[in-house]
């Protein structure tokens, strides 16, 4: 497992290389919770997923993304907000060695 670093912003998009695959993440509050888009080589792999406390973001193989993506509240178990992002809510990327299927 790996943290994503993300500043607490209301709407941030960071890049990085997971697994060998070159992904940009955008992060973004709305009235209704946090959302989520991942693009994989710049190609939109999942778009406007709502983040949850201990929920997978991808799910599913097909999508192409090895590996998934999750957020968890390190204080307890809250859904997550940009207010809290980088320290309360830690955005994490799951190996495909994390993942029990």
């Amino acid at each position: 497992m790996l943290i994503v670093p993300l500043a607490a912003t209301p709407s941030q998009t960071i890049s990085v290389t997971l697994a060998g695959q070159s992904c940009r993440i955008a992060v973004y509050q709305k009235s209704t919770g946090l959302f989520v888009d991942l693009y994989i080589n710049d190609v939109l792999a999942i778009g406007g997923v709502i983040c949850l406390d201990r929920v997978r973001i991808v799910r599913d193989a097909y999508l192409g993304f090895i590996g998934d993506l999750g957020f968890y509240d390190a204080q307890g178990r809250a859904d997550p907000d940009y207010t809290g992002l980088g320290n309360r809510f830690l955005l994490s990327y799951l190996e495909t060695t994390d993942l029990v299927r």
